[in-house]
């Protein structure tokens, strides 16, 4: 059975390199989540996502640094692929790219080089 879900990826290097602490990069990542549900609130996939909250199925990635989350937009977007890219202010560097939920085989392709965030 296919079912929607939703990719996050967030930026290990903020935590690791930079030492961000936790509770700061989960911030980022609520903030991308939020942005892109509304973004496409009207979007098919995001309505069938959104009719059943207790049973969304997310995916959260770690990019190694802000360039791998800017290599990866570049991909989505040469592919047709919704998401939104978070630019943390007044910094203005890229923190979390979240896609809009999609069929897992749509999209699982585009989030293959990236590991679970740990």
């Amino acid at each position: 059975m296919s079912y929607l879900v939703q990719y996050v990826v967030v930026r290990g290097d903020l935590y690791k390199k930079l030492k961000w602490p936790i509770g700061a990069l989960i911030a980022q990542a609520c903030h991308a989540c939020s942005a892109v549900i509304y973004l496409f609130k009207e979007d098919p996939n995001v309505v069938q996502y959104t009719s059943d909250i207790d049973h969304m199925h997310k995916v959260v990635l770690e990019a190694k640094d802000e360039e791998s989350l800017h290599v990866l937009a570049r991909s989505l977007e040469e592919n047709s692929i919704d998401f939104k890219l978070w630019i943390e202010q007044p910094e203005n560097y890229a923190t979390c790219l979240v896609a809009k939920p999609y069929k897992k085989e749509d999209i699982e392709q585009y989030f293959k080089s990236f590991k679970l965030f740990r």
